[in-house]
């Protein structure tokens, strides 16, 4: 990979901090994709700093990776600066009294939970399942099990790649919604404020054991990243899916999940482009078979745009390219 004249400013500015072609397969649960032109992990607000100061005289193009478990990039990989937390942004504290829990842009949604149990306080429970960092989970919104991140979310810390911070923010002003939040492209999640209640540790963790388990009865394992589609409104995208026999279907590398109907599955070594093309079909095949159109809830970066005729004749696009880039969970 040549990285351009935007990246070689960019490159000098960081110095040590940055690493230059980067695999990011390796931090995506898909297991597949190609490398980041400079990869930083970031282990203070001083380091996010330096790569405002690099984002703003190089113009270089930005990527916020978190745990990887919502996120495809093609084979191509990333033009630019891929920006992950490190464990400097993992610190938890738990505040008994207030129900109140604090954590790090980069602390792992199932560690919150567990530690959130076992000090007695009720209410994050559902994040036990979601393999992703808190960060990710604020920018989509992610849930599960009845719940999601607005439920609990009293405020998030932003650093902006462009204009600096951290900068506490409301959860009004995030304006939540369905896998959805106004955290933009050249934002970071530094840290999450939750609001719980006190409960049962004994009970929760009960609920805690059994959405383990109900995950590994029905959801797959292996290399994936959880949902592709969003759910329609009063439907199941897996359902959807189901109902017209694509489980099994491969395009290359790429499979509809036996198990789980709005799971795609990358095979070791695979071909994110397999992946983004099965993404592309199957959403064609349910436009077609019942004029919905499914709406990929993986973050898909680096893509073409590709267009198909829909059963009403509308054209409608997959994967859009991203030069900015959005966080992932």
């Amino acid at each position: 990979m040549t990285a351009g004249p935007d990246l070689e400013v960019a490159r000098r500015i960081l110095g040590p901090l940055a690493q230059a072609d980067v695999s990011l397969a390796g931090y995506c649960t898909y297991r597949v994709g190609g490398p980041a032109a400079l990869w930083v992990e970031a282990q203070s607000v001083e380091d996010l700093e330096l790569v405002r100061q690099a984002v703003v005289e190089s113009g270089s193009p930005t990527l916020v990776v978190g745990k990887g478990s919502n996120l495809l990039v093609s084979d191509r990989g990333f033009q630019g600066i891929v920006v992950h937390l490190g464990d400097g942004f993992a610190e938890i504290t738990v505040d008994v009294a207030a129900a109140t829990v604090r954590a790090g842009g980069s602390a792992f949604l199932p560690v919150v939970a567990r530690q959130s149990a076992a000090a007695g306080l009720t209410g994050f429970e559902w994040a036990v399942g979601v393999p992703g960092s808190v960060g990710g989970a604020v920018r989509m919104n992610a849930g599960g099990h009845g719940s999601d991140m607005a439920a609990t979310l009293q405020r998030a810390g932003l650093f902006d790649l462009v204009d600096g911070g951290p900068n506490e923010v409301s959860v009004e002003a995030l304006e939540l919604g369905y896998r959805r939040s106004t955290v933009g492209p050249s934002h970071v999640v530094v840290s999450a404020e939750l609001q719980l209640d006190h409960g049962n540790r004994a009970e929760s963790e009960a609920e805690i054991s059994e959405i383990v388990r109900w995950r590994r009865a029905n959801q797959p394992g292996g290399q994936n990243a959880g949902s592709v589609f969003a759910n329609p409104p009063g439907d199941s995208a897996g359902r959807l899916i189901d109902s017209l026999g694509l489980k099994g279907l491969r395009i290359g590398t790429a499979e509809v999940s036996p198990k789980h109907a709005n799971f795609i599955q990358a095979d070791p070594g695979g071909s994110a482009d397999d992946v983004h093309r099965l993404i592309v079909e199957v959403r064609r095949r349910v436009r077609e078979a019942t004029g919905l159109d499914l709406h990929p809830e993986n973050r898909l970066i680096g893509f073409d745009p590709i267009d198909y005729t829909g059963a009403d004749g509308a054209a409608a696009t997959a994967g859009t390219p991203d030069r900015s880039g959005s966080a992932d969970s």
